[in-house]
């Protein structure tokens, strides 16, 4: 069962977080509480909506107290989408052991440091190229990347290293993106090559134009509700989501 649901334009999007972050409303942080919920549910092989298909997860959590819990890498860029993922990395510390891989020219310091605290390491790329991860955390690129999406430098070798380990014997991980697969245009969709398509894609506060535009990248999209003053908005369009999860 999905529920449509409008979709807006990045700019729009913006706009619409503008008063509430000005008023103080930690909107990263419940973001972030929502995406980690998602997260330990996808280890837990447990869908994060109603199963509407023949598809049934294999958990990747073990009861078996011996056996090696999942290893979790976060893709982590310089904005808000990193500083999300990095918070969504200290919330599932208990569960899988964290991989953090810094992309960007800078990081979200407190965010950084709450992952660190939870017993994330943070990585250099060589070390993804030789790992075998049950889950990859997409939190490279998001809305502000409107202008030019496409990923470059260290991102774009991240992603495509990534990517290379579907012909590898290890496989191709599960795939959450933070709230857009990075490198997908916010509003149009487009995107090159160099995207990891995913899984499932957590879209934080309304559902981006873009992502219909691209279900072949985007996966099963779950739409995290922050109360985003959109009511007098006109939306974009609209698209079906798997389930709409209030933030906490």
């Amino acid at each position: 069962m999905s529920v449509d649901v409008p979709t807006y334009t990045a700019e729009q999007v913006r706009a619409a977080e503008r008063p509430l972050l000005e008023a103080g409303v930690p909107l990263m942080r419940r973001a972030a509480a929502a995406l980690a919920d998602v997260v330990r549910a996808e280890l837990a092989g447990t869908p994060s909506a109603p199963i509407t298909s023949s598809i049934v997860l294999e958990p990747l959590l073990q009861d078996d107290p011996d056996t090696p819990q999942p290893r979790v890498l976060a893709l982590v860029g310089s904005g808000d989408n990193g500083g999300d993922a990095l918070y969504a990395a200290a919330g599932i510390g208990d569960i899988a052991d964290v991989d953090v891989l810094l992309v960007g020219s800078r990081v979200h310091e407190s965010a950084f440091a709450a992952a660190v605290a939870a017993g994330a390491r943070r990585i250099d790329l060589p070390e993804v190229r030789d790992a075998r991860y049950a889950l990859v955390l997409d939190g490279i690129l998001g809305i502000g990347a409107s202008r030019d999406p496409a990923l470059h430098g260290l991102a774009r070798e991240a992603v495509t290293t990534v990517q290379s380990l579907a012909q590898t014997r290890r496989g191709m991980p599960r795939v959450i993106a933070v709230d857009l697969p990075s490198g997908l245009h916010p509003d149009t969709g487009a995107a090159d090559e160099a995207v990891l398509a995913a899984s499932l894609t957590v879209t934080v506060g309304a559902a981006k134009s873009g992502l219909a535009r691209a279900p072949e990248l985007v996966g099963e999209v779950v739409l995290v509700d922050l109360g985003l003053p959109l009511d007098g908005v006109e939306p974009a369009g609209s698209m079906a989501v798997s389930r709409v999860i209030p933030a906490r």
